[in-house]
């Protein structure tokens, strides 16, 4: 039977999964599958298993109770495997890698930071701080520009934005570097200019949280920091 895999840990972690249900309807016991130095912990996969919130929950649930004892691998949700042996299998197989991201993962949570500029807050900067933008804008609203002003003057501030949000979000992530273990950075969407995840260890929680909040400050009310965390490290798996 196909079973859906939670986290890895190693052997020596204590697995207290007492009162913690698994996912599925009604919920699937948990149960350890040990290989060598590591254990997996898996239950019995539902046939119908797709993200919804009482699943979901319970996967975050499982994952919140075994890192209150000691580190492991959060997986994320929907993994399944063939049987238990598969399972045994590939954690013989990638022993060494889970060894070194169990040692890497130690004592560490993930922090989630998406930052976003105001727009209008952003043009205003632009158009004070570049003379090129600024007299092309002033042409159209005049009534003396050419029939392509409006268009230069687009490309124009679309390249101001990514140039300037791009430095930004590096300027960011440099600030809270020093207190991260690692970073993940993805493909911000919507009106975000940064998405990035921190690797954080427990002895460096308060300078990070302390320094993004410092940040926040610095740049103003045209600027919203939304961090979310301490999570589970699933970007660093």
């Amino acid at each position: 039977m196909a079973v859906y895999v939670y986290s890895i840990a190693d052997k020596q972690h204590p697995l207290r999964l007492d009162g913690v249900a698994g996912v599925g309807e009604p919920p699937s016991p948990l149960r350890p599958v040990r290989a060598g130095s590591l254990t997996a912990v898996v239950s019995d996969a539902p046939g119908d298993l797709r993200p919804k919130r009482r699943d979901l929950t319970a996967h975050q649930e499982v994952q919140n109770q075994l890192m209150a004892d000691g580190t492991v691998l959060p997986l994320r949700f929907g993994l399944t495997a063939p049987d238990d042996d598969a399972v045994r299998t590939v954690l013989v197989e990638r022993a060494a890698e889970y060894t070194d991201r169990l040692r890497v993962l130690e004592n560490c949570t993930e922090y989630h930071l998406k930052v976003r500029q105001d727009e209008e807050g952003l043009l205003r900067q632009i158009l004070e701080e570049s003379s090129d933008a600024r007299q092309l804008n002033d042409s159209i609203r005049n009534g003396t520009a050419g029939p392509d002003a409006s268009l230069a003057l687009g490309e124009l501030v679309a390249q101001e934005v990514q140039a300037r949000q791009e430095a930004l979000a590096a300027g960011i992530i440099e600030a809270l570097r020093p207190f991260s273990r690692d970073q993940e950075v993805s493909q911000p969407t919507g009106e975000d200019f940064l998405s990035v995840s921190f690797l954080v260890a427990q002895e460096q929680e308060e300078g990070f949280l302390t320094t993004e909040l410092s940040l926040a400050n610095q740049m103003g009310d045209d600027f919203e920091f939304r961090l979310n965390g301490p999570l589970p490290p699933y970007s660093f798996v």
